[in-house]
């Protein structure tokens, strides 16, 4: 635009310098050729006019490009403005919601770790009428057609369980017994007495052929003891891990208190006060620490299990002619799943499972179990799963003592076993096991009065522990009945970790795996849809006792 100006200017000038009456000639009389300059002239002039009209219409041009400029960058300020305000507005509404979705989780935290009040309560008061409640409109038989199931088939199917108990204690006396005259105190584990647990010992065991549960715990050779580590605290352990935990294995004349000697050196001319000269702690070589992972000082549980199972199988066979039966492992996954078979063709299965005992709690750490249809990849071997299985022994007989004579809690727990059982066989297993059913009735246990399970409420009792269930599976919430439930009794005597322990979900599977939640839902809603024709089946015919071997044995 500068220069456009700059050249106007120079053809005003020029024409003002070159116009003849600036400077006027002495004598006044006209040239012959004035019309000729004339003319030259007004051509001239014309073609002044016509550059100065186009100079006119390239500033306006410019002038025209320059605002358009300046609007285009107007409009993209504004624009700019607009989406701040926008993403402004759209940070505060997030935030607003993430604030909103905490609350409504800690609510939720807060007032449904115990059963729905839809299910249950605390107060007489505040229970509902339960003949209303869920299960998707499906009806189970009345109180009478349960009555009459119970004791054709589940109370006369369990009547012999008290001899099989006996006899299976008294052979497993034996055999452990054998064990340890063959092991050495200087270099083997020591094998303690059995202690069992589960349903044969908590007295609702229903399914054929009765099965008995036996833990074995065992400690190390001198010098070496275990120091167990609890994963129920930890917030740096996985979710999926939570309720395990790792067993080291240390040297009983490694320094526990504090002393240094042996996590430096100290020199030639120094002296240990505590350990002096010919007794300074000399850390164990991990490599020969008895059954730890390679390069570890933890535990292994695969080692423990062929140690186990190699045990075993010396002490039958030092015992095996005094007896007029064989022995073989059930599954070969499984250490001390083993089955007695009699010359009959029938047989008598147990489980000795070796376990740690957690420090003088009743809490054990179990080597192995089988394997449940809900859990992920597989653990660690050197991760441990802690067992409540004695403290869930002990609350079941405390409160018993408290209900009513002949009371319904464990007939809802075999009536709900056996239904489970028998949907597993129509359409394969689920995620869904008995011990979940153990634990929704310890919760309704521990939140119900003992008035409130009386026999004759058999019925509502049961609708009550199915509809605690289905809550739970629509939820994906199950909590784990002593992981973190301040609500237990301190008679109990927990450990101070558990009972401080963030809850433990034992549906948290279900969140990952969508294929199996679903599946389980279809099978729990399938249970509950043929519950009446199972129970009228069975009401009348009893279901024969016998069972034939799985393909697979391994005869010791």
């Amino acid at each position: 635009m500068a220069l456009g100006l700059f050249r106007v200017c120079l053809v005003v000038v020029t024409a003002i310098i070159n116009h003849p009456l600036l400077f006027p000639r002495e004598n006044a009389t006209v040239p012959e050729n004035e019309e000729e300059i004339i003319r030259q002239m007004q051509a001239h002039q014309e073609k002044l006019q016509l550059e100065q009209l186009r100079l006119e219409e390239e500033m306006a041009r410019l002038a025209a490009d320059k605002e358009a400029e300046k609007e285009a960058l107007e409009r993209v300020a504004e624009e700019g403005q607009q989406q701040n305000e926008n993403r402004t507005a759209w940070d505060l509404w997030s935030t607003l919601c993430m604030i909103l979705f905490l609350v409504i989780e800690v609510w939720r935290q807060d007032h449904q770790d115990a059963p729905s009040p839809e299910c249950l309560g605390s107060d007489e008061d505040e229970l509902p009428d339960l003949q209303g409640a869920p299960l998707r409109g499906l009806t189970l038989p009345n109180r009478a057609t349960l009555d009459h199931f119970y004791e054709r088939c589940i109370r006369g199917a369990t009547a012999d369980a008290a001899r099989t108990r006996e006899f299976v204690e008294g052979f497993v006396d034996d055999l452990l017994e054998a064990l340890r005259s063959l092991c050495s105190r200087d270099s083997d584990m020591e094998v303690e007495d059995f202690i069992g647990v589960d349903s044969m010992y908590e007295n609702w065991q229903v399914n054929k052929p009765l099965l008995c549960d036996l833990f074995v715990p065992f400690m190390p050779p001198e010098p070496y003891h275990f120091h167990p580590e609890l994963w129920c605290s930890s917030r740096s352990v996985p979710l999926d891990r939570q309720g395990y935990g790792q067993i080291k294995v240390v040297r009983a004349d490694e320094d526990t208190l504090g002393c240094i000697c042996g996590k430096t050196k100290l020199g030639e001319d120094m002296l240990c006060l505590l350990h002096g000269r010919d007794n300074v702690v000399h850390r164990a070589s991990k490599a020969a620490d008895p059954l730890c992972a390679p390069d570890s000082p933890y535990l292994d549980t695969m080692r423990v299990m062929k140690w186990f199972q190699t045990a075993l199988t010396r002490a039958w066979h030092r015992i095996a002619h005094k007896y007029e039966f064989d022995l073989a492992f059930g599954q070969l996954d499984t250490p001390g799943s083993l089955k007695i078979r009699f010359r009959s063709g029938k047989f008598m299965p147990f489980n000795l499972i070796p376990v740690i005992q957690c420090d003088d709690s009743d809490l054990y750490f179990v080597s192995h179990l089988a394997r449940e249809p809900g859990e992920g990849t597989q653990a660690p071997s050197t991760d441990w799963l802690l067992s409540f299985a004695v403290y869930e022994r002990h609350f079941l007989r405390v409160t018993s003592k408290a209900l009513p004579d002949g009371a319904c809690h464990l007939s809802c727990l075999q009536i709900a076993s056996f239904l489970l059982s028998k949907q597993s066989r129509l359409t394969g297993p689920s995620g869904l096991g008995n011990y979940h059913l153990k634990t929704a009735l310890l919760h309704l246990l521990l939140a119900r009065r003992p008035a409130d399970w009386k026999a004759e409420q058999l019925d509502t009792r049961l609708h009550e522990l199915l509809c605690f269930l289905e809550k739970s599976l629509l939820e994906k919430k199950l909590q784990h009945f002593f992981i973190g439930n301040r609500k237990v009794p301190e008679a109990m005597g927990l450990p101070e970790a558990v009972r401080r322990a963030e809850p433990l979900n034992l549906f948290r599977p279900f969140v990952l795996q969508r294929s199996l939640y679903r599946k389980t839902v279809d099978s729990f809603y399938e249970m509950l849809k043929n519950a009446p024709a199972l129970i009228s089946e069975y009401s009348l015919h009893i279901a024969s006792d016998h069972a034939s071997l799985p393909p697979k044995t391994v005869i010791l």
